[in-house]
């Protein structure tokens, strides 16, 4: 293709990229929705075929999913941030470029990949003895992980992957790729973990070794895709320190996260089994919510980051103002659905009556959550695209520390019980809106160019 057709190109995309309808967004909402939920669908069904081992066995699975999660979630950098400096270069016209950021994403995917083996390897057990608390289950968690742990290097392989094809809006492959490594996965992990079909009976190990042999697929297809693209696959420290530069900042944000989910599931659990069972309950359908969500917080970091990379802030600005619109109703949608199943939708999970009691208490925080939620996500997705990390990372943090961790600890100390947790979880999530909402109507966040803002 000659020069002139590749620029009339890049700008058709750009003219439909700043005029995108719901049909667009969509075309990329859907398919990251199904990456998004096809790992948490996967490590269900991971749990019921690991659950006929025995209670011993699937806390075990637990604990060492608990541990190699929290390793995954501090490394979403390389999705998100890969996402918001691929896209910009390909709204520019320099998808090559854009293509080029996933070659340095991947050089740092495998490079912290190898590094976190080697540490989990020499201190898997310390580790896992320190979060099970029990000989016996971190017994168990030890072998998983010391296996699981190979995989590290595929995962952050898959997440850059992920990263680079958002942004040049090549959003249907990966979708294959992850559901092409689950798919392997789900077949090896009942014949490993019960011996069928003449297969070795591995039990919790045979686990670890289905998702490391998916992990190798999906990782695989990945590698091999970026490889295809001709572009030069050298390293480059300049490109891989300021993508570790945005990836500080998306770090300290998920450790915000962190603190203050896991302070309140401690707190919860002071108050008593049936209080920290409705926490639960509920926070995974908000977590199930968020991912949702979150599709479209991905079409806006896509989206949005083209539009300012071809120098087209006020389409940027119409295009935040679209995309959380559509989410907003999305999201009241979700709202309505949920406050009319306040009763039918938790007796689908449980029975126990002193466990519904408080779910019932949580439901009317929950509930008004969920718009407010459509609207937060959507602009973080905006501001991610717009490579405004910084201003996320601050806002997220005060907002945590400064809100959410005294109301949850306070609630400890006076005995308001789960009433006072939601109370700080929706305190938190106000506070968000306000920044996001301040700084997204300030247009201080559409700075363009092909580079991200410093």
């Amino acid at each position: 293709m000659s020069g002139d057709a590749v620029r009339e190109q890049a700008t058709d995309e750009v003219v439909e990229t700043v005029a995108a309808g719901p049909g667009r967004i969509l075309r990329i909402a859907i398919p990251t929705l199904g990456v998004l939920v096809a790992e948490p669908i996967y490590l269900l069904f991971d749990m019921a075929v690991v659950g006929r081992l025995g209670a011993l066995a699937l806390a075990g699975l637990a604990v060492g999913g608990l541990i190699l999660g929290l390793v995954s979630t501090q490394l979403t950098f390389l999705s998100y941030g890969t996402t918001a400096r691929a896209a910009r270069r390909h709204g520019a016209g320099d998808t090559a470029g854009a293509i080029g950021e996933g070659v340095q994403a991947s050089w740092l995917a495998v490079g912290i990949g190898v590094a976190i083996i080697a540490v989990l390897q020499v201190l898997a057990g310390p580790i896992t003895h320190a979060v099970a608390g029990r000989a016996d289950i971190a017994d168990e968690a030890v072998r998983w992980v010391r296996i699981a742990c190979c995989g590290v290097p595929l995962i952050l392989l898959a997440n850059a992957g992920n990263g680079w094809m958002r942004g040049v809006q090549r959003i249907r492959r990966p979708l294959v790729y992850v559901i092409a490594g689950l798919v392997i996965s789900a077949v090896l992990c009942p014949t490993l973990v019960h011996g069928l079909l003449g297969a070795p009976r591995l039990g919790l190990a045979g686990s670890a070794t289905a998702n490391l042999a998916g992990q190798l697929v999906s990782g695989g297809f990945f590698l091999s895709s970026l490889v295809r693209q001709r572009v030069p696959l050298a390293p480059q420290p300049e490109i891989m320190r300021d993508q570790l530069r945005l990836g500080r900042d998306l770090i300290m944000r998920s450790f915000a996260f962190q603190a203050c989910f896991v302070s309140a599931g401690a707190v919860a659990s002071r108050f008593g089994a049936a209080s920290v069972a409705a926490h639960q309950l509920v926070l995974q359908l908000w977590n199930f919510l968020s991912l949702t969500l979150d599709s479209l917080a991905i079409a806006a970091q896509t989206l949005v980051g083209a539009a300012l990379g071809a120098g087209q802030a006020a389409g940027a600005q119409r295009l935040a103002r679209r995309i959380t619109a559509w989410s907003t109703l999305f999201a009241i949608v979700l709202a309505v659905l949920f406050g009319a199943g306040s009763v039918l939708v938790p007796e689908l999970f449980t029975g126990d009556a002193q466990v519904l009691d408080r779910v019932h208490v949580i439901w009317w925080f929950f509930v008004p959550l969920i718009p407010v939620a459509g609207v937060v996500f959507a602009l973080d997705g905006v501001l991610l695209g717009a490579g405004d990390a910084a201003y996320l990372r601050n806002t997220t943090m005060l907002a945590g520390l400064l809100g959410f961790l005294p109301m949850i600890w306070l609630s400890l100390v006076f005995h308001w019980g789960i009433a006072g947790i939601w109370a700080g979880l929706s305190g938190f999530i106000v506070a968000r809106l306000v920044a996001v909402g301040i700084r997204a109507v300030s247009g201080r966040w559409a700075r363009v160019g092909a580079e991200l803002p410093s």
